[in-house]
């Protein structure tokens, strides 16, 4: 059995659009694309050129906090 990933929080999605300034459009891609390869959003957000590195680190700073 495939483990899943967890889908993210409302809180992480609020915290790229508010606080980081991503738009709707490029968190939904990167919702369905990391729903799509199984992927953590962050991870999959960066990859595809959606959040720069220091974005990203941003993020797992914050995840890791909360």
């Amino acid at each position: 059995m495939k483990n899943t990933i967890n889908p993210p929080t409302d809180e992480l999605c609020n915290f790229i659009i508010d606080k980081l300034g991503i738009n709707q459009n490029a968190l939904e891609l990167g919702i369905k694309r990391a729903r799509f390869e199984n992927s953590p959003l962050p991870i999959v957000m960066w990859s595809y050129g959606l959040i720069s590195l220091t974005q990203l680190n941003i993020i797992l700073f914050w995840l890791k906090d909360n």
